[in-house]
This record gives structure tokens, sequence and C-alpha cells, in this order.
């Protein structure tokens, strides 16, 4: 049985998933995936994890294919996901229509759940964004990080903490049961990022 072994950033895991079944019927082709912050599947691709196919950051994609980790003239566009808010179904809404509103629904909750800071595209973009909306230090003991946003989501959904915010890729949101997805980032703090394979 053949086997497609695929390195994919978070954000791309509901549409491969969804994708598999349909390969499966019309190639006999599995998906053997592996899912994890960009940054973490970056190494390890140049770490020599095997691989077929690699969904990353357009950004990313252009340093593995700079430096040789890519045959040369397969890198494609795959599309733009946007950096959203999420709470667990049922919750209400928070404001986050603009920063001031944003910054307000961030002060009042009891968890703010999201992805590596260090790795993940929306885990850095958003401590960036704490740190503009100046709130990073008053907010640090309720920040819940996780290797990925697809795992930050899952915790927070079954979580029992009220009042939890959750910050990542709106794809990630949208893959997660008992989540409901508020809206895009701010505009002032709007992250499109897009994903290349």
């Amino acid at each position: 049985m053949m086997k497609l072994r695929i390195l994919s950033g978070g954000a791309a895991q509901g549409i491969v998933t969804a994708l598999a079944k349909t390969l499966k019927t019309e190639t006999g082709c599995d998906i053997d995936g592996t899912f994890s912050a960009v940054g973490t599947i970056k190494e390890k691709l140049i770490g020599g994890a095997p691989c077929d196919l690699i969904i990353l950051s357009a950004k990313l994609i252009g340093e593995l294919a700079e430096s040789g980790h890519l045959a040369p003239g397969t890198v494609t566009d795959l599309g733009v996901v946007f950096t959203g808010v999420a709470v667990k179904k049922g919750d209400p809404l928070p404001a986050i229509d603009d920063a001031r509103a944003f910054k307000g629904s961030l002060l009042d909750a009891r968890g703010i759940y999201f992805p590596d800071p260090q790795r993940a595209t929306a885990g850095i973009h958003f401590m960036h964004t704490l740190d503009r909306l100046g709130i990073r230090d008053i907010v640090a003991s309720r920040l819940r990080t996780y290797p990925n946003g697809a795992t930050a989501m899952r915790e927070m959904a079954k979580g029992a903490e009220g009042k939890a915010i959750g910050v990542t890729q709106i794809t990630e949101i949208n893959s997660t049961p008992g989540l409901t997805l508020v809206g895009r980032l701010p505009r002032e703090f709007e992250l499109a990022t897009m994903y290349t394979l």
C-alpha cells in the first residue's frame, strides 16, 4: 500500500484530513501526516524526516527552497489562512472589533490559549500583538501555550476554565469541535499567512 508522507503546519491539517478519504478512494494511497508548528516542521525536514510533500508558510518554504532542501520548480501556493479568535461553544462572544475592544476582552479573559510563541506563526504574531497592546506582563499568568494551534484549541475546548479566549489560525479553530469562531483579529493586528507546498 502506498503512503504519501506529508509534513505540515497545523493550519493545513483540516484540509489534508478532509482530502485523505478522496485520495485513498481515487489512488489507493494513504496519507501519513505529521502536523505541528511551522518551525518544528521545518526542523524535522532539515533533520532528515521522510517527506513527499511539505506544507508551510510561504516564508519558510522560500527558506527551504533557497537552502536546497526542496526540488527546484516545485513550490506552489496553496492558500491564505487568517489568524482568528475563538471561545468555547456557548460562551459569550468577546468584543474584538478594534484594538481597544480586543485589549479589554483579553484583560477580562481567565485563560488565553494559543500556539508556541517561538515556532508557530500565529503564536509568534500573537505575542507581538500582546506587546503592542502593552498587556503582555499583565496577562502572563493567564497565557496557555501549546506546541501548535490545534492542540491549544483542543485543550481550550475540553478545559473547565470559563471566560477563555483562543487565538490561532482560523482553519485550526474551525476544525476543533466545541469552539466558536468569534472572527479575525482586529484589522490593526490582522495576520494573513500564505501557505505553500
